[in-house]
């Protein structure tokens, strides 16, 4: 046979699946086969019955790859979570790296916003500082009026998420855009005593449910809530 009928292309390049007397055959040529298989040996669906009676045996082998498939489909969520808590942990780490460089109120509130609309890619962020003296830069609101709005979701130090009332998505996103959110994720600035909020908000009803993590939110929020009274003072509690 020449080298031409081995090209790509060729009429005569592929080959026909072995029938069953050929993989027989070679099975008992080589009968050390399976050694070290296990994988291909899970697989396969080898019939061990007695009349009409599926044997315990392959009983226990449906059993088990039934199980080794839950496994393998488990262990890839986990993985996928694993990696994405990579990627949050990162982005965090430099957002934290940014506020700690910061000089001004206008470094910090830039860091906040740019960091959680670009690289967190998040759709409405809301900053708000609690204070009796307006900023100069960021905003800012009366302790009295803050508690007005949203005093229920102050209550506790914790993040609070999931969907919020037309009240309090208009205090923390304004007219134009307190529509378009359909859940959010909120958490207070604490250090000392509430000095502000930070909210995240998504169009997506289901996208910060009451059941979703908080870690990084909160992480972010400790950070400024001790970073912030460096260029604003004492800010007054809301409590």
């Amino acid at each position: 046979m020449s080298d031409e009928h081995l090209l790509p292309g060729s009429a005569t390049c592929e080959l026909d699946e072995p029938n069953a007397e050929a993989v027989v055959a070679y099975l008992q040529r080589h009968p050390d086969f399976f050694t070290g298989q296990e994988e291909l040996l899970a697989s396969l669906r080898i019939p061990h019955k007695r009349g009409d009676t599926v044997s315990l045996v392959e009983h226990q082998l449906k059993l088990l790859r039934e199980r080794n498939s839950e496994l393998r489909q488990r262990l890839s969520q986990l993985m996928d979570v694993a990696r994405d808590n990579d990627r949050l942990f990162d982005k965090t780490r430099r957002l934290m790296l940014d506020l700690l460089d910061a000089s001004s109120l206008e470094e910090v509130v830039m860091a906040v916003e740019d960091s959680l609309r670009q690289s967190f890619k998040v759709p409405f962020v809301s900053l708000i500082l609690f204070t009796e003296t307006p900023t100069p830069v960021g905003r800012s609101v009366t302790p009295g009026e803050a508690h007005h709005a949203i005093g229920a979701l102050l209550a506790e130090p914790r993040p609070v998420t999931g969907a919020l009332r037309q009240l309090e998505l208009e205090f923390l996103f304004g007219a134009e855009q307190h529509e378009q959110v359909g859940s959010t994720a909120l958490a207070p600035l604490v250090h000392h005593g509430v000095q502000g909020v930070l909210a995240i908000g998504s169009p997506d009803p289901d996208h910060y449910r009451s059941s979703v993590g908080t870690l990084f939110l909160a992480h972010i929020a400790e950070v400024l809530g001790r970073v912030l009274p460096r260029f604003t003072g004492a800010l007054r509690s809301v409590r």
